[in-house]
């Protein structure tokens, strides 16, 4: 029955020459129901939709490019000897903490540009980015990729999944945790979160900060399931480090910008 095991093919669709993969099918996926959920927000927070749109075709490349240039540069002992590797996104090994860095810094820029609050934007944007992890996810699904380590069939029929995953999960003769769904389903429930938090009475930040400070909560502990981590040294892991920082430095600006700046309610139209 093992031997029978074959995984779901990675490319989607194959135009001649030009193979189209599901991971970039499902990044596209996640982008664009997570442009439609920010537009959805625009638009009660009585700004107009365009701002958005002109946004996320900056935001988007650009958060692509800079997720990929951090992945390289902790993989650099790898990539300085398969140079042509670097720009094979569709084989993986995009992180999202690059991807992350370059959208602040896009929208950063762009909300000076236009004369907008860049803690505005960024409370509008966070359920939509965390969406797109959440669907994003699945991309590593297809590749076989950021899983955890080594279970048995078992382990994993006894978690309740359907068939596809279970066999999505038998890699080289053996079965692995499903870390990409733990994350998925872990992002999605912080979509939902943020999307109340949005109604509620938050200050301006509040909600993007809240976004950090949930997605880095639960990508420490499901990084060490993983098998593929980056790492900084033999047992200092970078997304645990940098979620740990991430939550300090998250928490400490709430409490700054409540206390010190006195920020206004994220829902004040003003």
């Amino acid at each position: 029955m093992l031997a029978s095991i074959q995984p779901l093919d990675r490319v989607a669709l194959e135009l001649g020459p030009i193979s189209i993969y599901w991971y970039g099918i499902i990044i596209a996926l996640g982008a664009y129901l997570g442009l439609l959920l920010a537009i959805r927000e625009t638009e009660r927070q009585g700004l107009p939709k365009e701002t958005f749109v002109d946004l996320i075709l900056w935001a988007v490349p650009i958060a692509i490019i800079s997720a990929r240039i951090y992945y390289v540069t902790f993989q650099w002992s790898y990539y300085k000897d398969n140079l042509g590797d670097i720009f094979a996104i569709w084989e993986g090994g995009i992180a999202i903490h690059g991807a992350l860095i370059g959208s602040v810094i896009t929208a950063i820029v762009f909300t000076r540009k236009r004369g907008l609050s860049f803690w505005k934007i960024a409370d509008i944007a966070a359920p939509s980015i965390l969406l797109g992890q959440a669907i994003g996810r699945w991309g590593n699904f297809m590749n076989q990729e950021a899983h955890g380590g080594p279970v048995t069939r078992a382990f994993l029929e006894n978690m309740m999944l359907p068939e596809f995953i279970i066999n999505q999960m038998y890699i080289d003769g053996t079965y692995y945790h499903p870390t990409f769904l733990y994350e998925s389903l872990w992002n999605f429930a912080g979509v939902v979160l943020l999307v109340i938090l949005q109604r509620t009475s938050v200050k301006k930040g509040e909600v993007f900060l809240s976004y950090v400070i949930w997605y880095s909560f639960g990508r420490y502990f499901i990084e060490s399931l993983r098998t593929d981590s980056l790492m900084l040294t033999e047992s200092l892991r970078v997304a645990q480090v940098i979620s740990v920082v991430l939550i300090i430095v998250s928490v400490a600006l709430i409490i700054y910008r409540r206390k010190v700046m006195k920020a206004k309610p994220y829902n004040e139209k003003r």
